[in-house]
């Protein structure tokens, strides 16, 4: 990926960035990352840092010590815009720096697509959305009975891992693939996929993210998909869906 990715893009990217940070994080009124914007309220990386060919956008977490705060703000304020996916900002390495306590940082990266509303696949497969009544049923059946051995393996544990608004794609009875707002923000939600071992390679994933894409409840949400840069199928789903990449982040956990 090179920066012909980005032919079709606009400045408007830079300003769909801003609405993707404000819908994975809960931010301070200062503007510093809180935690992740997820039920599990888990906690948000020291710095995240993501950019497109109009500029870039860097947060860091509330603990963090002031000094270091102004210093990695600095930095990456003199980091030219990210306009190559597949070479990391030389900031990077000096936030990296400017962090370190001794302990090896945990620096992850990621592509950011724009998932437009109201999606179509055509796939064969049954699907079935939370709002609908037989969704509702699905998860009555599910609390009553429990979860499955191989959805809890997964990390599926109970109903409550169903983050609305959701859709699943079954294969008889049972469910194969599953999609569901990993992050849901006041005008954004970025959605999390998920397909069960015995189920990929059959075009499941693509399915259900077009299905949750086009839920009344998301109409007047800005969607998007992110993927880390490693993983090959999740990056098969944005070409079979030609998503439109918008961007590129790290995060420094």
């Amino acid at each position: 990926m090179n920066e012909h990715a980005y032919s079709v893009s606009t400045v408007v990217d830079l300003r769909l960035l801003e609405v993707d940070i404000d819908t994975m994080f809960v931010m301070s009124a200062t503007g510093l990352i809180e935690r992740e914007n997820d039920p599990d309220r888990s906690s948000g990386p020291r710095v995240f840092f993501t950019g497109c060919p109009f500029g870039n956008l860097t947060r860091v977490r509330y603990d963090l010590d002031d000094d270091v705060t102004m210093r990695i703000l600095e930095v990456a304020a003199k980091e030219p815009p990210w306009r190559d996916p597949d070479a990391m900002p030389a900031c990077a390495e000096k936030i990296v720096e400017l962090l370190s306590d001794g302990q090896p940082a945990d620096v992850s990266t990621a592509l950011i697509y724009q998932l437009p509303n109201g999606l179509r696949n055509e796939h064969p497969g049954a699907i079935v959305r939370g709002d609908s009544e037989e969704g509702r049923q699905m998860l009555a059946r599910l609390a009553e009975r429990g979860m499955p051995d191989y959805m809890q393996t997964a990390g599926f544990k109970g109903v409550g891992d169903f983050w609305e608004p959701w859709c699943v794609a079954l294969d008889g009875n049972e469910i194969a693939a599953m999609a569901f707002a990993a992050r849901l923000g006041v005008s954004g939600a970025e959605i999390g996929v998920y397909t069960f071992p015995n189920y990929r390679g059959r075009g499941l994933a693509a399915a259900v993210t077009a299905a949750w894409s086009s839920m009344p409840s998301l109409n007047q949400h800005v969607l998007f998909y992110s993927t880390h840069k490693s993983n090959r199928s999740s990056r098969r789903v944005t070409a079979r869906l030609a998503l439109r990449l918008i961007g590129t982040s790290f995060r420094i956990g």
